[in-house]
């Protein structure tokens, strides 16, 4: 089955057929560049770019004195009037007449007009067109890009404004069996640049991708070519890079970075790929690129590995080694942006973005731009935010705690979804019944992706869909959450309650049932329900049937069914468990029992404790504390086991304005943040241990970091990991043998 079968709704996917456009960029005043693919070359025509407002009162324009077209919208919404402008500056002009004549600038909800600031996003609402329809996502011509730098001695971090530091090594790969290394040895840092520059030029690649590429890869290497007096014309019409601070958000973390925008290209950060993929995964250690392709398998067995401390000595001593190492980085990049970031092509289809800002728009903002686009295609009126407002959520509970045995885990194919379908609910502005359409599409997408990822025949595949299925997944369950919103015109928050009141019921319906028949709840997580059946089903067949016995009692379009049957589940708190399957496989959910908070070697301890709890072996658990602990004594236990990563949720100099206000308490991630001499934002990660002697101490004051551990002088502080240790013991006491 082909699971693009229903690109050709236009509601999803645009009403413009236009195949193979890989960019968008607006040219003058009134002119878009549209980019084509034709194979191996691009070819590029300019489009007549029609600028556009959306008002509430056609008399907000008496008194503008540039040439425009009215249209008078259909329905009762509340925007009815379509403003058509001769070119963006007419349009900028329009804008300050709304806000001069209402009083309210653009992004107030009770402003009456609608102005859209990205002239690309403008551009695509009015035609319907989207980017790559007609393309696969191997057709799409991308370049990975990875540097390597000296650091002065006496300094951890290299930076780029010091004369001493400089760029070493970059290494090019595409997806078209292009790859280089530009070295150091073989010429100086400003040829570097220029060979950079041309290649980019004559490979010509839709797309540049790095690994944290933003805040560093580019960064570096703009200010490197200041210093040379370099112009970096990569842009298709020879232009200059565009940079400016920009920021986005993933689930609860503000990503800062620095935005460079090529002409006629689109720059992909892979990092972001994998926050975005462990929004719903939660199953990765770090956002590292050669931690994330160990974790998908993507590394090579002989992969090469070098230290940043490293790096500088590989290149006086080895640098054959370090070409190996800078050429592996960008192959990795490669596959990890092939085998995560296809769900961010299929939504370029989708969406009236270009592609690089797919990846920096939240679900919600991209929903309402569907909303948009149809209303305007259907000239059709347009309703403001009702705003946002407070409403019951989901249903949660527990019901057993400890380790059960037999457990069955059924749950209803995308809940709130099905419930907005089969009751019908959606806005009350959405007059074209968009909604439903749209809900309807995104869900059989959905589901086609999940049924793929468990027939898949590897891992590699498997991975591939289910990075689809989730991402879908987030995106179809934001049509619940869009409801609710107060930023979005098509927001419904009455709407939005009665669908978490249809969720409520419809599980304390399936809780009824299951109790019937005499299964024993353990655990809801929103839309599904973990429980022991009863002592009648024994096999698997008969659990299924069980389920299915279910499912036939609930509504029409509400569909349960059987998500896995596991030996044991270790119950912990709320959305908080483990799971044993009959492989022997462990499964553990929940912030509380693998947060990347927990130092590593606390997790691992408390990995191995639930995997002896689920297979009986609870007795052993003192034996597990005792060796953890002498281990640690004995320093054999590695530094990253120790060292904890956490992003800055904020920039150190706001960082150090609170602290002085005491607005907040000192943080040793913020200190050694500030003392390393490197740029931070927020965003970045840090590692750090802490040091000293007593169990209780203040760790912004006794801390370092990772990278500067001497593993012939070890200083991290035994008393506090060994208190930390006994304290997540003591934490689980209640589900574990009395200690002898």
């Amino acid at each position: 089955m082909n699971p693009l079968a229903f690109e050709d709704n236009e509601v999803l996917f645009g009403a413009d057929p236009e195949e193979r456009i890989v960019a968008v960029e607006p040219v003058g005043d009134n002119a878009m560049r549209v980019f084509h693919r034709k194979e191996r070359r691009v070819e590029a025509d300019d489009r007549t770019f029609t600028p556009f407002l959306i008002i509430q009162d056609e008399g907000l324009m008496k008194g503008f004195k540039r040439p425009y077209r009215l249209e008078r919208l259909s329905g009762a919404n509340d925007y009815r009037f379509l403003i058509l402008l001769e070119g963006w500056e007419d349009c900028q002009r329009g804008k300050a007449h709304m806000q001069k004549k209402s009083g309210e600038p653009p992004s107030s909800h009770q402003a009456p007009y609608l102005y859209i600031s990205d002239p690309v996003h403008q551009f695509l609402l009015l035609t319907g067109k989207t980017l790559f329809k007609g393309l696969d996502f191997k057709d799409l011509h991308r370049l990975a890009l990875d540097i390597e730098t000296a650091c002065a001695p006496g300094y951890e971090f290299s930076n780029p404004t010091r004369e001493e530091d400089r760029i070493i090594s970059i290494a090019l790969m595409d997806n078209q069996r292009y790859s280089e290394v530009l070295f150091g040895r073989d010429m100086d840092e400003e040829e570097i640049l220029v060979s950079l520059g041309d290649r980019i030029s004559r490979i010509d690649p839709d797309v540049i991708e790095g690994h944290n590429i933003f805040n560093f890869d580019l960064e570096y290497i703009l200010e490197r070519a200041r210093r040379h007096g370099i112009t970096l014309g990569w842009g298709r019409d020879g232009s200059v890079p565009q940079i400016r601070r920009s920021r986005f958000t993933v689930a609860e973390r503000i990503i800062d970075y620095n935005r460079m925008d090529i002409f006629g290209r689109h720059v992909v950060d892979t990092m972001f790929l994998l926050q975005y993929y462990d929004v719903t995964a939660r199953e990765l250690e770090s956002y590292g690129l050669k931690s994330a392709a160990q974790h998908f398998g993507l590394a090579e067995e002989e992969r090469t590995y070098i230290e940043g401390k490293d790096i500088q000595w590989h290149y006086d001593h080895k640098p054959e080694m370090l070409k190996k190492y800078n050429i592996e980085d960008v192959k990795e990049t490669l596959a990890l942006s092939a085998l995560i970031g296809y769900p961010f092509f299929l939504q370029a289809r989708m969406f009236p973005y270009s592609y690089q800002n797919i990846f920096v728009r939240g679900n919600a903002t991209k929903i309402n731009a569907l909303f948009l686009r149809e209303y305007l295609r259907q000239r059709t009126s347009v309703p403001k935010s009702k705003g946002g407002s407070e409403f019951e959520g989901g249903y949660t509970d527990i019901f057993v705690t400890g380790v059960v045995q037999d457990v069955v885990h059924c749950d209803v194919a995308s809940l709130y979804p099905s419930l907005m379908l089969s009751y019908e609910l959606r806005p009350a502005g959405d007059i074209l019944d968009v909604f439903p359409k749209l809900l309807e599409d995104l869900r059989a997408f959905r589901l086609d992706a999940k049924e793929r990822a468990l027939k898949a025949k590897s891992p590699h595949e498997r991975d591939y869909y289910q990075g689809v299925q989730q991402t879908f997944k987030i995106l179809i369950n934001s049509f619940y959450g869009y409801l609710g919103t107060e930023l979005h015109h098509f927001s419904d928050p009455k709407v939005a309650a009665e669908v978490t009141r249809y969720g409520r019921e419809t599980i304390h319906q399936m809780l009824d049932w299951l109790r019937k028949e005499g299964a024993t709840p353990v655990e809801i997580d929103t839309d599904g329900v973990y429980f022991v059946p009863p002592p009648s089903v024994k096999t698997e067949a008969q659990a299924k049937a069980l389920v299915q016995r279910l499912s036939d009692t609930l509504p029409e379009g509400i569909e349960v069914s059987m998500d896995g049957r596991y030996r044991a589940m270790f119950s912990y708190k709320k959305k908080n468990y483990a799971l044993l399957d009959d492989k022997g496989n462990v499964v553990i959910k929940g912030s509380a029992l693998r947060s990347r908070g927990m130092e590593k070697y606390l997790r691992g301890f408390l990995s191995s404790m639930i995997e002896l709890l689920l297979k009986g072996n609870g007795a052993e658990v003192e034996d597990l504390l005792k060796g953890y602990m002498e281990k640690i004594e004995r320093h054999e236990i590695g530094v990253t086991w120790f060292a904890k990563t956490e992003a800055l949720r904020e920039s150190p100099d706001t960082y150090k304005q609170k602290v002085q206000s005491r607005k907040r308490n000192p943080s040793a991630l913020y200190e050694l943040a500030i003392a390393s001499r490197r740029d931070y934002r927020a965003g970045d990660q840090l590692s750090y241990y802490v040091t000293g002697h007593k169990k209780n101490v203040r760790a912004y004051e006794n801390c370092k970091l990772a990278s500067s551990y001497d593993p012939a002088n070890p200083d991290e502080n035994i008393a506090f990991y060994r208190d930390k240790l006994l304290s997540l013991y003591e934490k689980f006491g209640e589900f574990l043998p009395p200690r002898k």
